[in-house]
């Protein structure tokens, strides 16, 4: 697959942005001003970055509790996306939803899930509306290892595929569901191996390199657009943070951690672009300067904005 030296840049960027977002807001919750959960995407920024560049805006995502990196990727706006962490009027979700239910319908956001394999049977409402349109969007499912045996993404799979449903499963394997490790609470090795049961195309593939991702992306949203149904690409990734921020991840070994470190998506595309003298140093400083500067605003935006008031408290509640 022959990628662009623009388009290669613009990963990077993507990835970059990611990272530099995660690190403000384990920042900020480190020092108590952003209340609630959050679970950063710290190692995983290359799955994102790649499915989302195959993307469209009319097409749709849905995201996980683990999200961060998804809304960024689709184009979400890092300011409302601040404020809503910071649980204020001017987020996305008017401070209601926090870190986990972030949406944002124009950009064919339908929404981070705090429910493990919440996303899954939305995909594929989303992708039944648009083939009953008419239209050729498809929408990308992002789910972890721990949704990958929930029921709900075991019906969503069978129902896309007995329509031909236009739905990338991508499928997050950071190898711990909360604590429990996936040799744990899985018999098979991969996740994509169950993608046989469903008659659809189920592949491996290095969640930490972003072009691989992207191509394999590529292809899947090829399918689904062309009406030939739903692909399961299973990413073998790893968080390096713990599964919330605060989490003190007694269940991992020092070991583990500094061999996916060495695996870092950021670092080592950062490392290739420069060996490929497509970026240099200060092409990158630019680069990290003016994400920098973006998140500087946001983060004014969000500590200048205001809390709801108590009279809008069931303001947007559909059932009571």
């Amino acid at each position: 697959m022959s990628v662009s030296n623009e388009m290669l840049i613009e990963l990077y960027a993507n990835m970059a942005k990611i990272r530099l977002f995660e690190e403000q807001v384990a920042e900020l919750f480190a020092a108590e001003k952003v209340p609630g959960f959050v679970h950063l995407y710290i190692g995983e920024e290359a799955i994102a970055t790649g499915v989302c560049a195959r993307l469209e805006k009319k097409d749709f995502i849905t995201s996980t509790h683990r999200g961060h990196g998804h809304l960024i990727s689709k184009g979400g706006d890092i300011k409302l996306m601040m404020a809503e962490l910071y649980g204020k009027r001017t987020g996305y979700c008017k401070g209601k939803g926090g870190s986990m239910h972030i949406a944002d319908l124009d950009l064919g956001i339908l929404g981070a899930n705090g429910i493990v394999g919440g996303g899954p049977p939305q995909a594929a409402g989303a992708a039944l509306a648009a083939q009953y349109q008419g239209t050729d969007a498809v929408c990308a499912c992002f789910f972890g290892d721990g949704a990958s045996n929930q029921g709900t993404t075991h019906e969503a799979m069978n129902l896309a595929t007995c329509w031909k449903l236009p739905v990338i499963f991508v499928n997050e394997n950071n190898m711990y569901g909360i604590s429990s490790c996936t040799t744990n609470s899985m018999c098979v090795a991969d996740v994509a191996d169950r993608a046989a049961a469903y008659d659809m195309p189920g592949l491996v593939i290095d969640g930490n390199d972003v072009l691989a991702v992207h191509e394999a992306a590529q292809e899947a949203v090829k399918r689904a657009r062309n009406g030939e149904g739903p692909t399961l690409i299973e990413c073998k990734t790893y968080r390096i943070k713990g599964h919330f921020e605060g989490d003190p991840c007694e269940y991992r070994t020092d070991e583990e951690l500094e061999e996916w470190k060495a695996k870092d998506p950021v670092v080592n595309f950062e490392k290739k672009l420069l060996d490929m003298e497509i970026l240099d140093r200060e092409k990158l400083d630019e680069i990290r300067k003016g994400i920098q500067t973006e998140l500087a605003e946001a983060v004014a935006f969000a500590e200048e904005s205001p809390f709801p008031d108590p009279e809008e408290l069931v303001d947007d509640v559909y059932t009571l």
